[in-house]
């Protein structure tokens, strides 16, 4: 029978039976009971089909009257102690953790970049920066992980050769030949971040361990504190994620480059996460005789959330770079041209293979601590411990004639060592319809640097010494010379310390998305001590900096800006440099001592669009950034009171153009002027040392599902030379370089790029050194690349 044959009577008090029972317990029971017989009677025989039941009358149950007296609170807290008690009891449910890996070689995706366009970065790492870049008031070039590797970018000087806007510069007697770059016409060197916490060591970075490089172009005291008057260069390290993966990266290039990498992160439990890799590298240079560049390193790191408001975040690199270094090639003053432009072979080495080195040892750690102490507030305190060694003997080339050229020896054993904390609090609330993000907090370091040099370094050239430097064919030095004894080290340390206690507030209100508002200030307590066996010294100053920015944002997908900022350069910020010219500390020089810092203030108006679907990132910015009270040499002294202006237009692109059209590009255009100096015949001068136009695009394109090709174009214009403004005559080329490469994907777990690096094999120059005998840095020639990429 159906179940509509069921007397009504039956239904009617069975189901208020089972609705007014007490016992939920019970009730359930016998809900699943009658179920059952429903069921039974609904679906039986055709025997049953044919019977009618008679029907049956069941009198509803009273229901019980629930107690009109409501627990004590003391019975209540009693109650929840027995339950949470009972729970401890019961085993945790934890959840898998998920098999490796879930996305193959996209698994280690950028967080702070477009999942859907890995060349877009869409926001800062850092809790400074509270706006995505769209947003944020001043010209950021962001340059993603996947844009590293596809520019086989695997150092930090690699990133600023191919980047508009960036000009490398050269190590000489006066600082430490490492990474030293100029952005926006002004020096840079000191303004290298690893995780927002300043870097002062001038050495040769790798990038195995880098998930972005964030540029940020101007002054940018109130983030960053002293220096930054071009601004400044953060790396962001890679940490331990939330998805499992393994990756194996290995390269053969012609340049006897023998290159592997691993990357490796494991998500141990729901609250922790491991991450490490490591880096062998065998390399020569392309293009150039004896000069090799080995490297290997290691990196850890870790992610510990035990609760969803707290997280501990940690890791720790180590990076050690060897090899037989490259000082360049010497410039010929009557020719207005390097060597190798007129009679010298390319690949000509100036060095001294048997005496020669240079070593590069970086270790670093950070621990950063994340506390929400509610939604809207949340804690975080970052510590640094850092040591980084510089060590190298070489070889500079200048005096260059037609047939000889001089050799003098550059050395150097610097230790740097850097203990850093910054703590800071964001708070977020609203006000009258406006989203307001404030960062609050305090930084405290203490920068310890210790140099030296090497002696002896002539002592074997008996015979062919002149003086203190040696003469020798320009077209055939002898790099092979004997040298029966190692360097020595002077042990005549000089030591210098800095101790910076800085204070500083950021705050951005957001209306509607409409229209956002940004300022900072900050408070640098800046103090810096110098010693060696028979004197100190030592300065004290404080500096107060700002920003202000404001964004109009007539469509969420466009914005337009306006922004102020400032900086300030104080005596020995260049913490490598061992002359006041190069704007370092002199333990002796009392009269330096006491200059007031350098004075930078800049200004600049924009417009950000993200197009096509949001996926590509288009900048716009006009700049000026003017430096006064700037230190110059007068006679054998140096004095504040000059004065000079770079300013020029900004141009930038990241993304994708359609969903298999990937692209970055950049181009900055400047003009500089020595406003004031000591010096008459300076003012009016363009700066010297700089590549005042500059371009790059790279761009990518998937022809089918498995396969990419891509290329690379950069142009740097002429760079003149000089000690302040270009008046010495000396010029490098402007040049163009290329490179291409493809890719093919046999899976998700497999793939392999052929790259092309430097395709025509230009003769281009990286730098220029700055005095009327220089010497100029020449660039690697063509090499090609094959790389294996490969994941579990």
């Amino acid at each position: 029978m159906g179940f509509a044959k069921i007397p009504v009577s039956l239904r009617s008090s069975v189901t208020t039976a089972l609705n007014d029972r007490p016992d939920s317990n019970h009730s359930a029971r016998k809900t699943s009971a009658v179920a059952g017989m429903i069921a039974v009677a609904s679906f039986g025989g055709a025997e049953a089909q044919q019977s009618v039941l008679p029907p049956v009358t069941v009198d509803a149950p009273v229901a019980r009257p629930r107690p009109a007296v409501r627990p004590t609170p003391d019975q209540i807290r009693a109650r929840t102690a027995l339950r949470r008690a009972a729970r401890r009891t019961q085993p945790v449910q934890v959840a898998p953790v998920p098999y490796p890996d879930a996305g193959g070689l996209a698994a280690d995706a950028n967080p702070y970049a477009d999942a859907a366009a890995p060349y877009k970065g869409d926001r800062l790492a850092g809790t400074k920066f509270s706006e995505k870049l769209i947003d944020t008031p001043r010209t950021v070039t962001v340059l993603t992980k996947e844009i590293l590797e596809d520019k086989n970018a695997t150092s930090l000087k690699e990133v600023a050769r191919t980047t508009a806007g960036v000009t490398l510069g050269t190590g000489e007697g006066g600082n430490a030949f490492g990474d030293r770059f100029f952005i926006r016409g002004f020096d840079a060197r000191n303004d290298i971040f690893i995780d927002g916490v300043r870097d002062p060591a001038i050495s040769i970075r790798e990038n195995f361990f880098t998930e972005q490089v964030e540029i940020l172009r101007g002054p940018a005291s109130s983030f960053a504190g002293r220096g930054t008057a071009g601004g400044a260069i953060n790396i962001v390290t890679k940490q331990a994620g939330d998805r499992n993966f393994q990756k194996v990266e290995t390269t053969y290039g012609t340049d006897q480059t023998k290159r592997i990498t691993f990357d490796v992160n494991q998500v141990v439990s729901p609250t922790l996460s491991l991450r490490s890799g490591g880096l062998y590298q065998d390399a020569e240079v392309a293009g150039r005789n004896y000069v090799t560049d080995d490297r290997w390193g290691a990196f850890g790191a870790l992610k510990w959330t035990p609760t969803d408001a707290f997280k501990v975040t940690a890791n720790y690199v180590h990076t050690d770079l060897s090899g037989l270094p490259d000082f360049g090639v010497p410039y010929n003053r009557t020719a207005r041209a390097p060597v190798t432009d007129i009679n010298v072979p390319r690949e000509t080495y100036y060095g001294f293979v048997n005496r020669d080195f240079q070593k590069a040892r970086q270790d670093f750690g950070t621990v950063i601590g994340e506390l929400k102490i509610t939604p809207d507030i949340t804690l975080t305190n970052k510590t640094r411990l850092e040591r980084s060694i510089l060590d190298y003997v070489g070889t500079l080339p200048s005096n260059a004639t037609a047939t000889t050229a001089t050799l003098s020896a550059q050395s150097r054993y610097q230790v740097t060592d850097v203990v850093a904390n910054v703590t800071d609090a964001t708070f977020k609330f609203d006000t009258y319809g406006i989203k307001n993000t404030l960062v609050t907090g305090v930084e405290i370091s203490q920068e310890s640097v210790m140099r030296d040099n090497y002696t002896g370094l002539t002592s074997e050239l008996n015979g062919i010494l002149t003086g203190t430097q040696l003469i020798v064919p320009i077209a055939n030095p002898p790099n092979l010379f004997p040298f029966n004894n190692a360097p020595q080290r002077a042990n005549n340390p000089t030591n210098i310390n800095v101790d910076t206690k800085a204070a500083y507030a950021i705050h951005t209100a957001n209306f509607q998305d409409v229209v956002i508002l940004n300022g900072g200030i900050r408070y640098d307590d800046y103090e810096i001590n110098g010693s060696n066996r028979t004197s100190s010294t030592g300065v004290k100053t404080g500096m107060v900096n700002y920003n202000l920015g404001a964004v109009l944002k007539p469509v969420p997908y466009g914005s337009l800006y306006g922004a102020f900022a400032t900086s300030s350069n104080p005596v020995g910020a260049e913490l490598d440099a061992t002359g006041t010219a190069y704007g370092g500390l002199v333990v002796n020089n009392t009269t330096f001592q006491a200059l007031a810092p350098e004075e930078n203030r800049s200004s600049e108006v924009g417009t950000k669009w993200e197009l096509f679907d949001r996926h590509l990132l288009v900048t716009a910015a006009l700049f000026e950034t003017v430096k006064s009270n700037a230190r110059e040499t007068s006679g054998n002294d140096i004095i504040a009171g000059a004065q000079y202006r770079v300013r020029g237009v900004d141009l930038g692109m990241g993304g994708k153009i359609t969903p298999r059209w990937s692209m970055f590009a950049g181009a900055v255009f400047m003009e500089s002027r020595v406003l004031k100096s000591i010096d008459p015949t300076q003012v009016g001068a363009q700066l010297a040392n700089i590549a005042h136009e500059s371009f790059n695009l790279l761009t990518k394109y998937q022809i089918t599902e498995p396969w990419e090709i891509g290329g690379q174009a950069t142009y740097a214009s002429q760079i003149y030379g000089g000690t302040f403004g270009a008046v010495n005559g000396n010029v490098l080329p402007s040049h163009w370089r290329f490179d291409a490469f493809t890719e093919y994907r046999f899976d998700k777990h497999l793939k392999a790029k052929v790259s092309v690096n430097n395709i025509f094999d230009t003769v281009y120059y990286d730098a220029f050194y700055r005095s009327n005998t220089p010497f100029t840095f020449i660039a690697p020639g063509r090499s090609v690349w094959f790389t294996l990429m490969g994941s579990l």
